[in-house]
């Protein structure tokens, strides 16, 4: 988590190793262990320096990409047990938000704890694909804003093609709601 972190920061903006520590409330060595791992796999790089007055060098750090989203079928069986966890909590939010969808025609969604798992790894799979797709988009757009439109691609394919369209309850009501939603919200 906290290499994820360091990740996201730096790809917002250039950070020391101290502003790093002081900004994650972590000690500088913590920091610059996680630095030399990142930068060893060529996560981030040393993108200036700057002297300061006392003659010390700082070392701005920076992402070497916008995004980082794991390949999933890249990604060894071992290691995506390190993945899956956070997958689960994107669907949860999803599945959250159909929840409310339900609510508003006095439904339910009742999803099983048995496939959660499955539709984590479902949209897994295919959200490294999609993010490919949108590798060349605007460098101005930001990038939660990029993972906003990679997100809501990943969850439209999900839902017409994906094993998400297998499930027992019935995902074209919440396609529907979403669209009613959406055009309620139309000047």
């Amino acid at each position: 988590m906290v290499r994820r972190q360091i990740l996201r920061l730096l790809s917002a903006e250039p950070f020391t190793q101290s502003q790093l520590a002081k900004k994650m409330m972590l000690s500088e060595p913590t920091i610059a262990h996680h630095l030399k791992l990142l930068k060893r796999h060529g996560l981030i790089r040393v993108e200036s320096t700057k002297v300061e007055s006392h003659g010390i060098r700082q070392k701005f750090y920076a992402s070497t990409a916008r995004l980082f989203i794991e390949d999933w079928d890249a990604t060894p069986l071992e290691q995506r047990r390190y993945y899956v966890l956070s997958h689960i909590d994107r669907l949860r939010g999803i599945l959250s938000v159909f929840e409310l969808l339900a609510e508003e025609k006095r439904d339910t969604l009742l999803i099983k704890t048995s496939e959660v798992e499955s539709l984590a790894e479902s949209l897994a799979k295919r959200i490294s694909k999609i993010a490919e797709k949108h590798a060349s988009d605007d460098p101005s757009l930001d990038r939660e804003a990029l993972l906003a439109v990679i997100f809501a691609e990943t969850l439209r394919e999900e839902l017409v093609t994906g094993e998400w369209s297998n499930l027992t309850w019935e995902f074209k009501d919440v396609v529907k709601a979403l669209n009613d939603s959406k055009s309620k919200t139309k000047p």
